[in-house]
């Protein structure tokens, strides 16, 4: 009877084990393939048998630079190697100021262009296509520069080739021009209360402070054996060039008739890395002043550059600073961005001045800073702030409100220029929100930003610094990390030229962008994109002033010699767009702002946060009752950045909650089992007869 009692009590622990890990997904086995192991930059298409991926052919990206606009072709090759009819669907990153104007889908033998719509009529229209079986693709933006294609009813076996264009002005700083493509993502971290409703496929659910969190979340991934990326870039500088050169990726460069022809050396690149391309014209030929333009239905657009005076003109500013650092250290700056930010944290520590005053201040899921308040940059102040950087360490969230709050809270000093130096990869969700706190509560100060790692959100670098009047700066790797600090140090030292002002020709009305110049840095030119109600009678100029230590400065530009260039006009419209979301997230009129985005939008053919590309094929290809099934597509993570740090426990970006359910259901079930093992081995041994 006791042996019956006991082997009842061992089967109903048994049975209580199960009911608990049957709560729970178990691993995958066999040849089924998870999201979380697909390789970056291929379709993943979930099928009836389970998770399978479309091979990558071919990533091909082609740049066209002339003069200070770029347009760039984004060609992508994909195949459903299933059984199955699917639908996949796929984030990817692009410049933050990039102005998409084109798509092209290639299913196998059919080729559509893309139109632009009202996002939710371009919506509606792929839906409708969708379920009646028709191939369709349908491009939308997420952030500035972060969009989504879907690409609908792709046969087994078909070839899938998507093309994606975009105009983009270039970056000019310190003398040399730049261009930057974006190869993958670093996971945001998504912060608030899970929302009942989900949008997306991405990994995390939408919250109430990420709404779109499930938009903008992809399946991130350690490795890819089989998509890779080929690179070519034009450079028609319009001027002989002293060095052209890739930062971060080996490159062949020739030279013919004044265009240089820059290759990624191998064609066969691992997209786990942003590419840069930087160029710099010979002493002589340093532009001072550079004007293009564009006529677009009978109007006239212009893209202007001056340069505001040289080093050697402005001398170091006399008033003391007071430097706050505040210096990322989540999860997803794991590994070599943590070194990359201790590094320059370390060599601006040093750089300070004995009356100079600073504090760092350092985030994750918590804020602490060194100092209660900002200190005298003594050398025991110093050692104790080396020190303090020395044992910093990455986990955690990015919680960067309050870092921020801290820093822009204490009362500054009368004595002293404020500036906030703020290091981070930016990898958030809530990036508005931090704008608008920025531009709100900064005060006198002055915020730049230095975007660390592989792939930073360039989104965030650049507004967070537009908002705090200050400049940006990304390092990317540990060589270039006293070269990027070391131009920073020459920024904070030297006073900025503000009160900027654009004088027009007289009866000459313009719409142009940014409607007030920002306070300018040493080396960095104003870059402004206008329409214009008419043209320029010959001889007349735009006259450009501002102070700057040494008194007032001017500088004028004659618009009459302006070089044409395509696709002014559409960054003109890139750049209205831009400020007038910017009055829709400070509360100005939603619907008249909407209205405006909606407009410029469709008028110039561009994605916007109102506007969508879609491409529907007319005749249905998918028989009617086979299924279709959909799925996410995976990003490769950023080089440098490890899995466990940024999707760990606890961890940047991670659903932490849930994971810590799961390992407590795995505890219990451990334990549960354990019981059973120790209840059996107390079983009483039967007699022998």
């Amino acid at each position: 009877m006791q042996s019956i009692k006991s082997d009842l009590r061992s089967w109903f622990w048994v049975f209580v084990l199960v009911l608990v890990l049957q709560a729970f997904p178990a691993p995958v086995s066999g040849n089924e393939l998870t999201p979380g192991e697909a390789q970056s930059g291929s379709l993943l298409w979930r099928m009836q048998q389970g998770y399978t991926t479309a091979t990558t052919l071919n990533t091909d990206v082609r740049i066209d630079i002339s003069g200070l606009v770029a347009r760039v072709k984004v060609r992508q090759e994909f195949r459903n190697e299933g059984g199955e009819w699917v639908e996949g669907i796929y984030v990817f990153p692009l410049p933050d100021k990039a102005a998409v104007d084109r798509m092209r889908l290639h299913i196998g033998d059919r080729f559509i262009e893309g139109e632009i719509r009202e996002k939710e009529q371009a919506k509606k229209e792929y839906e409708q296509a969708k379920q009646a079986g028709k191939k369709a693709s349908l491009v939308q933006q997420q952030r500035a520069n972060l969009f989504t294609t879907s690409v609908a009813n792709v046969a087994p076996g078909e070839l899938v080739v998507v093309e994606i264009e975009y105009l983009e002005d270039l970056r000019y700083e310190d003398g040399r021009f730049s261009i930057r493509f974006p190869m993958t993502l670093t996971p945001r971290y998504i912060p608030g209360q899970v929302l009942p409703d989900r949008q997306g496929n991405g990994w995390s659910a939408d919250t109430d402070q990420v709404p779109d969190a499930s938009l903008i979340t992809p399946p991130q991934v350690t490795r890819s054996q089989n998509h890779k990326i080929s690179l070519t870039a034009d450079v028609n500088a319009g001027m002989p060039l002293e060095i052209i050169a890739s930062r971060y990726h080996p490159v062949n460069v020739t030279e013919q008739n004044g265009h240089y022809v820059v290759e990624l050396s191998d064609q066969q690149t691992i997209m786990d890395h942003d590419f840069e391309l930087v160029w710099r014209p010979i002493p002589s030929a340093k532009p001072r002043a550079m004007a293009f333009s564009e006529t677009v239905d009978g109007k006239p657009y212009h893209l202007l550059m001056v340069m505001p005076p040289d080093q050697d003109d402005v001398p170091a500013a006399q008033m003391p600073r007071e430097t706050i650092f505040i210096v990322d250290t989540s999860g997803s700056m794991h590994g070599v961005s943590m070194s990359q930010a201790k590094r320059a944290v370390n060599l601006a520590i040093k750089a300070l001045k004995p009356g100079d005053l600073f504090n760092v201040i350092e985030f994750d899921s918590y804020t602490s800073a060194l100092f209660p308040h900002s200190r005298l940059a003594s050398a025991a102040n110093v050692g104790s702030a080396l020190a303090f950087v020395e044992r910093l360490r990455a986990e955690g969230g990015t919680e960067m409100r309050p870092a921020l709050k801290l820093a822009m809270s204490t009362p500054p000093q009368e004595t002293h220029l404020r500036q906030i130096v703020f290091i981070t990869d930016g990898s958030v969700g809530y990036e508005e929100e931090m704008f608008s706190i920025i531009e709100q509560q900064l005060g006198a100060a002055r915020l730049f930003t230095v975007g660390i790692g592989s792939a930073p959100n360039s989104l965030f670098m650049r507004k967070a610094a537009e908002a705090g009047r200050g400049s940006y700066t990304f390092i990317s790797a540990l060589h270039e990390v006293r070269e990027k600090m070391d131009a920073l140090f020459k920024k904070l030292e030297h006073p900025q030229v503000t009160d900027i002002e654009v004088h027009w020709p007289s009866g000459v009305i313009v719409d142009s962008y940014p409607a007030t110049v920002p306070d300018l840095y040493l080396g960095e030119p104003v870059s402004i994109k206008a329409q214009a109600s008419n043209g320029f009678r010959p001889g007349e100029v735009v006259r450009i002033t501002g102070n700057s230590v040494t008194g007032s400065w001017a500088a004028d530009l004659d618009i009459d010699s302006s070089t044409a260039s395509e696709g002014v006009g559409a960054l003109w419209a890139r750049a209205r767009i831009g400020a007038l979301a910017d009055q829709e997230r400070r509360g100005g009129n939603a619907e008249e702002l909407r209205t405006g985005i909606l407009q410029t939008a469709l008028t110039h053919h561009l994605v916007s946060k109102y506007t969508s590309l879609i491409a529907v094929d007319k005749t249905p290809v998918r028989p009617v009752g086979d299924p279709l099934s959909s799925e996410q597509v995976p990003n490769l993570m950023p080089y440098g950045q490890s899995m466990n740090a940024v999707f760990g426990f606890p961890a940047t970006a991670t659903s932490a909650p849930a994971m810590r359910i799961m390992g407590a259901a795995w505890m219990l079930a451990a334990f549960l089992f354990l019981v059973m093992i120790r209840t059996s081995r107390r079983r009483p041994r039967g007699r022998h007869l």
